[in-house]
């Protein structure tokens, strides 16, 4: 099977090369060349057969799916069939290219070696991290953590509001004048408005405080339902006429709608905490660029 290493230097000609000739969803996919007949129905063969050989050397069908795994995220939405020549094309190139630098003795080279080093060692903290991470992920853990997660975001208050947004602040007050008298927000603002929502009667459904510029914020929240700004308000925008139809308070989110967000968490506190660990058991010295020594984290 090909190796881990030789797979990340075949996947960098790969994604330069591949998907100026990936077609998108949907599209007719280019003729498979010599690819496996099961590849031509657009299924996959079952098991892990070889796909080629190389000087002897083999590739198999389990390297191709990797390959396509590691490749940016418009590549791994493709079905594999779909891209499955070219991608193996790639990595045959791949293979041959190494090869080739092996008998130049390039993998003896002392850069060559430093940088397989340092690749080396990101696959082994990023083994280490997913092996600690299988087990922190419980159903019990996650629903402890949602707990923490809706006491950091309780729900808040939003209002439901309308607008007249004109340019000058005379405009404004001569609205608000024909609101005094009776006159409907919502045939206003699709007389006067210039804002985007005028055709629906100026309505900007719920926000909340930080989702509009401060003053327009500050004005709206400071009305009751069914209450209209007296004053003409200014923002950078223009000049607003707000009306407040409703006011409530937005409930957190569910602990489906936040299961993700709170699995990244509880991913990021179970890391930090092995991290801590490893350190407190750990001899550190740290030197500043002075040479001096410096504190590091505990």
């Amino acid at each position: 099977m090909l190796s881990r290493f030789v797979l990340a230097a075949v996947l960098a000609l790969a994604c330069a090369a591949m998907f100026d000739a990936v077609p998108a969803p949907g599209a007719e996919p280019a003729t498979a060349q010599a690819a496996p007949a099961a590849q031509a129905t657009g299924g996959l063969p079952p098991g892990n057969p070889v796909v080629a050989r190389v000087d002897g050397v083999e590739l198999r069908l389990s390297d191709v799916k990797t390959a396509q795994q590691s490749l940016p995220p418009q590549g791994q939405k493709v079905p594999l069939a779909q891209i499955y020549p070219m991608l193996l094309d790639r990595l045959i190139d791949g293979m041959l290219v190494t090869e080739a630098g092996r008998k130049e003795h390039l993998d003896q080279d002392p850069e060559v070696q430093r940088r397989l080093k340092l690749f080396q060692d990101r696959l082994v903290q990023q083994a280490y991290l997913e092996q600690i991470l299988k087990g922190a992920e419980t159903e019990d853990r996650l629903k402890a953590g949602y707990q923490k997660f809706i006491q950091q975001k309780p729900g808040h208050e939003e209002v439901h509001a309308r607008q007249i947004l004109v340019k000058t602040e005379a405009e404004a007050q001569s609205i608000i004048d024909q609101l005094n008298k009776g006159a409907d927000f919502a045939a206003l603002a699709k007389k006067y408005s210039t804002d985007p929502g005028a055709a629906s009667g100026g309505d900007l459904g719920y926000f909340g405080r930080d989702d509009m510029v401060p003053a327009f914020s500050a004005a709206a929240f400071a009305l009751q339902p069914g209450h209209y700004t007296k004053t003409p308000i200014k923002t950078e925008f223009g000049w607003h006429v707000i009306l407040v139809e409703d006011r409530r308070i937005k409930p957190p989110p569910t602990f489906d709608q936040a299961r993700d967000e709170v699995s990244r968490m509880l991913a990021r506190d179970t890391i930090e905490a092995k991290v801590k660990e490893l350190r407190g058991a750990a001899k550190i010295e740290a030197f500043g660029l002075d040479g001096k020594p410096i504190a590091t984290a505990k």
